[in-house]
């Protein structure tokens, strides 16, 4: 089957390109994605999309999600993470008061500078790249929210937080305002996403991911249901869906909706503002 929505895990040390390998094995000849990057230090929980499902992306990339960070107070790095060449040493070490004190204030919707060695394009072209090449950089604020930042653990120098964020913000960057904040510096050690909207560890699928996985993954985004009558198989392949079809319908508020038809999961279907319905993916046109 060339259509899955998977729900894995990338390991430290290599990219999120990387590692997509088991899954294009497991998928030869079809396009394969990942719905939101991991810098090469960081690990944790990945969605990938697999053929027709690539379609499905917009709906997959704009989720909050959760981190645990450990970050080590007194050295900076130019990558803010441990990849990177150290350009500040012996930045004073904070006390847990201190730190707890300053923790509330970075929740909320604010302003946030991303790191220059980030793929934001900044005058078209991408910042790390420029960075590389020793160019100066200046990086655009953008506006993030935290809606949760608390306190795991602190063994000074190193601290461990967790913190669920908006999609565009930079926990590095986060780790570094909170250093400032504190008179001193810091760089992420480990980074670890254990939340991407209503996925976590307890949705992970295999690889191939089986048909009812990725319904079941799908089904967390795409509330809505249609099921279309037997008869409008043949339009549906061609990517046509007749309204006279819908034998019932579970709107949800949406515009989107998973299709069925006799109980089989076949795709989704967009409504658009006038009425019509159309096709976005489909598992399988030809077995449909």
């Amino acid at each position: 089957m060339s259509f899955a929505v998977i729900c894995t895990t990338k390991e430290a040390g290599v990219t999120s390109f990387q590692s997509l390998r088991a899954v294009k094995a497991a998928y030869p000849a079809q396009k394969v994605g990942h719905t939101g990057t991991l810098d090469r230090f960081a690990g944790g929980l990945m969605i990938v999309l697999v053929g027709e499902a690539t379609r499905l992306n917009p709906f997959f990339t704009g989720f909050d999600k959760s981190y645990r960070a450990v970050m080590r107070f007194g050295v900076q790095t130019d990558t803010l993470d441990p990849e990177g060449a150290v350009v500040r040493d012996g930045g004073r070490i904070p006390s847990l008061a201190e730190i707890e004190a300053v923790l509330p204030s970075f929740t909320g919707k604010t302003l946030q500078r991303p790191p220059v060695y980030s793929a934001i394009h900044v005058g078209g072209k991408r910042a790390y790249r420029e960075a590389r090449k020793g160019r100066e950089i200046e990086m655009p604020e953008r506006e993030i929210e935290i809606s949760r930042l608390s306190l795991v653990s602190y063994d000074p120098p190193d601290l461990v937080f967790d913190a669920s964020v908006s999609k565009g913000t930079y926990i590095r960057s986060l780790a570094r305002d909170i250093a400032l904040s504190l008179g001193s510096c810091a760089h992420l050690t480990a980074l670890d996403r254990y939340r991407v909207g209503p996925f976590d560890s307890s949705r992970l699928t295999g690889i191939p991911a089986s048909l009812q996985e990725s319904e079941a993954n799908i089904s967390l985004v795409i509330r809505g249901r249609i099921d279309a009558a037997p008869w409008a198989l043949g339009s549906i392949a061609n990517g046509y869906f007749p309204p006279r079809c819908i034998e019932s319908i579970i709107d949800a508020g949406m515009s989107y909706f998973r299709l069925y038809s006799e109980e089989r999961f076949l795709g989704v279907v967009e409504r658009k503002e006038d009425g019509r319905y159309k096709v976005v993916c489909l598992v399988s046109r030809e077995n449909i």
